[in-house]
């Protein structure tokens, strides 16, 4: 009878555990906002839209701030498809190394690594982003991952010790998969980014600077004047 007591003693064991739920995972913390006060501070960052924009509200955001011996890079735009940057050698599209945050048909947004060959945008393997963590809300994609300073020179990847143009586009998606961006210029750095520079540049959007320039302000104080004034 001794072989029974082993037995008898698995089976209570089983019995009490069918009485309980198997454990769940952890919960995921949520998305922590992008901060803009560090802006032009511990980070750099590009506002793309109307003046004042925010992370949360202009067309195309983007900051950058070391951390060790990588770079954290933090991106949003008014999308629910893509939001990316590109390092270019000059402020054309074509031979740049692309990251880009892609919300997918179950509603993840994941890190892509894409290399730009003439205006076509090829996928590679080799994904340098590390610590990728996104979100779509309020119909804008928001991601934020870590990538190193310095790789090994390759084609693809480049070494972000050194300055390039930076590239900024976002657009739509089918299913996961990146289309072509929203507005036919997307806009560029003006000049070479370094990432051990923090400045805070905004960049009106084709709205805003059709009325901000000097030429249209006139012509606008014109056309008022003479409305108010009648003609003869």
């Amino acid at each position: 009878y001794c072989f029974l007591f082993p037995l008898l003693y698995l089976v209570m064991i089983c019995s009490d555990y069918t009485g309980y739920p198997f454990p769940t995972a952890p919960p995921v913390d949520p998305f922590a906002k992008i901060r803009v006060d560090d802006c032009g501070k511990t980070k750099g960052c590009f506002r793309y839209g109307k003046p004042g924009c925010n992370a949360e509200t202009c067309d195309y955001f983007l900051s950058y701030r070391r951390i060790g011996a990588d770079v954290e890079f933090e991106l949003s735009a008014d999308t629910d498809g893509w939001v990316a940057v590109g390092f270019s050698s000059d402020k054309k599209m074509g031979g740049d190394d692309v990251m880009a945050c892609v919300h997918d048909d179950n509603g993840r947004v994941r890190i892509h690594h894409f290399y730009n060959v003439g205006q076509w945008a090829k996928e590679i393997q080799r994904n340098p982003a590390r610590d990728e963590e996104g979100v779509f809300e309020n119909n804008r994609v928001t991601c934020r991952f870590k990538r190193p300073v310095y790789v090994p020179r390759e084609e693809t990847i480049v070494d972000l010790h050194l300055s390039w143009y930076y590239l900024f586009a976002w657009g739509p998606a089918i299913q996961g998969s990146i289309t072509r961006h929203d507005i036919d210029s997307p806009p560029v750095s003006e000049r070479v980014v370094s990432i051990y520079k923090y400045e805070d540049i905004f960049m009106p959007s084709a709205a805003y600077q059709t009325f901000s320039s000097p030429f249209c302000l006139l012509l606008i104080v014109a056309l008022t004047f003479y409305l108010l004034m009648g003609t003869p």
